[in-house]
């Protein structure tokens, strides 16, 4: 399995792309960050989150997806050239999955990537009309869409953006896999959870290997 690049700069947001990340690790594809340095990049959710690589150490072959989180302060983002330059490289790529939710698509939008491309994004009219890089032709008033290998969303629609991304990657999620838990009913047994049969032998070897590492005995 190919991994999936994420792409960081500052004030991008954690909370937007979280459920796909989760579902990444779930179902253990791996995952690699990508920003301009290597320096710890601050989220709009107030994380300091530290790089695995540079824009300069991306190898397409290994990735098989490029995720865009959204932005708290765009213009900054958008101005900074590292970033276009990084994006650019994907002018008439049309397999590797690119992802953006919220504000991320402007990235794409400066980058000349949303050219004859339908879209969606969550950003103010009033700084397209400041700065427009994203086509008006191609934009569609629509939660979530998907034009060949290109994903975007409104921020608001985060646990479609991550079911549609994990199938467009080959994962075998359910549509309902983050739909919540309003409006269902739930028994005891429903909220009583055991670990399969199968797996308890693996559990108490790791949880005996979690113990000797901590100095503790069994039966703590």
């Amino acid at each position: 399995m190919k991994k999936a690049a994420i792409m960081l700069y500052p004030l991008f947001s954690l909370q937007e792309i979280s459920c796909l990340t989760e579902l990444f690790r779930f179902y253990d594809k791996e995952m690699v960050t990508f920003s301009a340095g290597r320096e710890p990049v601050y989220s709009e959710d107030g994380f300091h989150i530290l790089p695995d690589r540079k824009f300069s150490e991306f190898c397409r072959e290994e990735f098989d997806c490029l995720v865009l989180p959204g932005i708290w302060e765009p213009l900054p983002v958008m101005l900074d050239q590292r970033n276009i330059r990084f994006l650019e490289q994907f002018h008439g790529e049309n397999k590797l999955i690119i992802a953006a939710i919220s504000a991320g698509p402007i990235l794409l939008g400066k980058a000349g990537l949303l050219e004859n491309r339908r879209f969606t994004s969550g950003v103010f009219e009033e700084f397209l009309d400041a700065f427009p890089v994203m086509p008006r032709s191609g934009i569609v008033r629509k939660p979530l869409v998907e034009d060949g290998n290109l994903i975007t969303a409104i921020g608001d629609a985060f646990r479609e953006f991550a079911v549609a991304v994990g199938h467009k990657v080959g994962i075998d999620c359910p549509d309902s896999i983050f739909s919540g838990v309003e409006g269902k009913i739930y028994s005891k047994e429903d909220l009583t959870y055991h670990l399969p049969p199968e797996e308890m032998d693996a559990a108490r070897a790791y949880w005996d290997k979690c113990l000797s590492a901590a100095g503790e005995k069994n039966g703590l």
